[in-house]
């Protein structure tokens, strides 16, 4: 078996942070802009769910660079 790397590990970047680095994070992990990963996390806030807990784990989870 190979090993498959699907783009870049997830790391929290030091210099494209708005709070905590994680929609940057995401973003720069599959492709996508920081500010479409922010939105879509915004609009997510809107709907019932433990959107803002999952935040606070992924901040806790995801290393800095």
């Amino acid at each position: 078996m190979s090993s498959v790397s699907y783009g870049r590990r997830l790391a929290r970047p030091r210099n494209d942070r708005w709070l905590a680095g994680v929609c940057a994070a995401i973003g720069r992990r599959y492709g996508m802009s920081a500010n479409t990963v922010r939105l879509l996390f915004v609009l997510s806030c809107l709907l019932p769910g433990p959107q803002f807990l999952i935040y606070l784990i992924a901040w806790a989870m995801i290393p800095s660079e």
